[in-house]
């Protein structure tokens, strides 16, 4: 892409004294007349470069600039190449990895295995989520609409927006966009959207409000649990919610009180416990769980297990 070819050059005009235009355009894979142009746009944009013909010329940064040579630090730049492999692991091209090469030259301890963060965004889902995320940006740099299926707790509905930003938060990648359904800006999820495609349909860019991400607006709380987990279930309270969240009894278990945002979402993630943990508080959620056990037994049993189960069950409820 343009920016990204551009920042390429630049990094490599801030390393070596002198290039040439050929050089990048194999660098880069593209003409000679685009490395021209992209040339143009760095001096336009206020970049001090210069050019000379003829033997031992070339393109470099003006002399007086060169005390800004070192943009970035080593551990800056390792930073920064780490980011873009990032981007690799989740769109399944190998765009920035080529990127992180130019933008390397002269940072060799880097190429060289030196760093120490990596970081993987891929997924359960990258095989389906991959071309989603390609579809999205393509459709921001065009500004063209999306269409798309959508899935959510209401059901499903065709949707046609103007994508704006493309956001990966809460382990999930998310789409903002103007919904022209709601006519209004709406947060959708890139797993939860089916058959995506760009559309022909091109829009003028509107003021766009940056979508409020706190967790308490995603995520209200409402919902006050209480329930008691049996000690395996230890590791997992504190890898999604933190060691903060429960308190030892006594007797080894683990006394967990925390906000839910969602019922359904709860009583799911509790069943996940299958017979690990008791939930406690709210008796209504209680009492969700004891009829859906209740159900679900019913599917295992046989038909004199079943009579007895009825019995137990009129008992309960009497």
């Amino acid at each position: 892409m343009k920016i990204d070819r551009q920042l390429g050059i630049l990094s490599i005009l801030l390393q070596m004294d002198t290039v040439t235009a050929p050089y990048l355009a194999e660098q880069f894979e593209v003409s000679r007349r685009t490395i021209n142009r992209d040339i143009e746009d760095l001096c336009r944009a206020g970049i001090p470069i210069m050019t000379r013909q003829g033997a031992g010329g070339g393109i470099s940064i003006m002399e007086g600039y060169r005390v800004d040579r070192t943009l970035f630090t080593n551990a800056e730049m390792m930073d920064i190449l780490a980011g873009l492999r990032s981007l690799d692991s989740v769109n399944g091209t190998n765009r920035y990895g080529k990127l992180m090469e130019k933008l390397s030259a002269g940072y060799s301890d880097f190429m060289m295995g030196d760093q120490s963060v990596l970081i993987d965004l891929s997924s359960w889902y990258k095989e389906s989520l991959a071309p989603k995320i390609e579809l999205v940006r393509t459709a921001i740099e065009k500004c063209r609409e999306l269409e798309f299926f959508y899935y959510s707790p209401s059901g499903e509905s065709l949707r046609c927006i103007e994508p704006y930003y493309l956001i990966f938060r809460w382990s999930n990648w998310y789409v903002w966009g103007f919904c022209r359904t709601k006519e209004a800006f709406r947060l959708f999820k890139l797993n939860r959207m089916d058959k995506v495609r760009i559309t022909e349909l091109k829009f003028i860019k509107r003021q766009v409000p940056m979508p409020d991400l706190d967790n308490e607006k995603i995520f209200p709380g409402g919902i006050r649990v209480k329930a008691l987990f049996e000690p395996a279930c230890k590791w997992r309270l504190v890898e999604e919610f933190g060691t903060g969240c429960f308190q030892e009894t006594a007797e080894g278990k683990l006394l967990f009180q925390a906000d839910y945002t969602n019922r359904e979402e709860l009583l799911t993630w509790l069943l996940t416990f299958r017979d690990k943990v008791e939930l406690l508080e709210p008796e209504y959620l209680r009492n969700r769980i004891r009829d859906s056990a209740l159900r679900i037994a019913e599917k295992y049993m046989d038909n004199t297990s079943l009579a007895a189960h009825e019995k137990v069950y009129q008992r309960i409820n009497l």
